[in-house]
């Protein structure tokens, strides 16, 4: 499917633009086995399956690189809380668009994830994804800045092959958490079939990307159509509108894509009091099925 890119309309010397969104459905399946990858641990499974989607403005993890610490956090400890923290600046920096986190179930070896219904925009169309292999030193799988564009077009379906890695993080070659730290900090490494670790050249999940939908929206092209204030806000948020723009419509969304707000009433002033700190995006329906996209943050 193709997205549009000329310019359909003039208004009030403001163009409007066909924008492209795209609906996914994103799979991880485990083939995590002790043929293949050493005597497995009782208590082996996956933290959750934990990412963005993000701009080529921002890398969050590359292989040959250092980790950072919220990388080395999910690949030890299986803790998200830091590497959330670097997904949500980059949102607020305008690098990335949404942190993205589902949990790999069952709790075992063998075990599946699904981000079903997951929207991308074409503005922010790489795809970043990490999971701890648990439990281990540093040990995870991970993809990195998969692009979901081909030029104009949404890939339609892709299946990558998974393999461990290594954050460089921590010492050890077994599956154990108890190890001390690798001083100085190496780089994130592929340990499939290297001597030493419990894995041979076979991989050990797989990640299947599927197009369900293309949604081509018309987005105004000058923002400054609407403006909303103060902007971080505790309680309310104004909104400023050009040449009495009629809103047909607000939706409020937090960085999950959960919809936690909407009315179709035109109103000047929205109490955002009950919504928990952070980033949301908040889409402004107006004439012609136009939306506006503005970024909030909620103090």
């Amino acid at each position: 499917m193709k997205t549009k890119l000329l310019l359909v309309l003039l208004i009030t010397s403001n163009f409007i633009f066909t924008q492209s969104r795209a609906i996914y459905n994103i799979t991880f399946e485990s083939t995590w086995n002790s043929s293949d990858h050493g005597t497995l641990p009782g208590n082996a499974h996956w933290s959750d399956l934990v990412g963005a989607t993000h701009n080529s403005n921002i890398t969050f993890l590359e292989m040959g690189e250092m980790a950072t610490k919220g990388i080395e956090d999910v690949a030890e400890i299986g803790n998200n809380f830091e590497f959330n923290s670097e997904v949500l600046d980059a949102i607020n920096d305008g690098n990335a668009d949404q942190w993205i986190q589902r949990s790999v179930n069952p709790f075992a070896a063998i075990a599946t994830a699904t981000i079903n219904n997951l929207e991308i925009d074409e503005d922010y169309p790489l795809l970043t994804l990490a999971s701890m292999i648990a439990p281990s030193p540093d040990w995870m799988i991970a993809v990195s800045n998969v692009n979901l564009r081909d030029g104009n077009n949404w890939i339609n379906m892709m299946t990558i092959d998974l393999f461990p890695y290594d954050a460089g993080t921590e010492n050890g070659f077994g599956y154990s958490t108890s190890n001390t730290a690798t001083n100085p900090q190496s780089v994130i490494s592929n340990i499939a079939n290297v001597a030493g670790y419990p894995f041979n050249s076979n991989k050990i999940g797989t990640l299947t990307i599927e197009l369900q939908n293309v949604l081509n929206v018309n987005t105004f092209q000058n923002e400054n159509l609407i403006s909303i204030y103060p902007n971080p806000s505790e309680d309310f948020i104004s909104i400023s509108r050009a040449n009495s723009l009629r809103i047909n419509a607000v939706e409020i969304y937090d960085v999950l894509g959960k919809l936690v707000y909407k009315t179709n009433d035109s109103k000047d002033k929205i109490d955002i009091s009950h919504l928990n700190n952070g980033i949301y995006m908040t889409k402004f329906f107006i004439e012609n099925k136009t939306i506006i996209i503005k970024r909030i943050i909620k103090n």
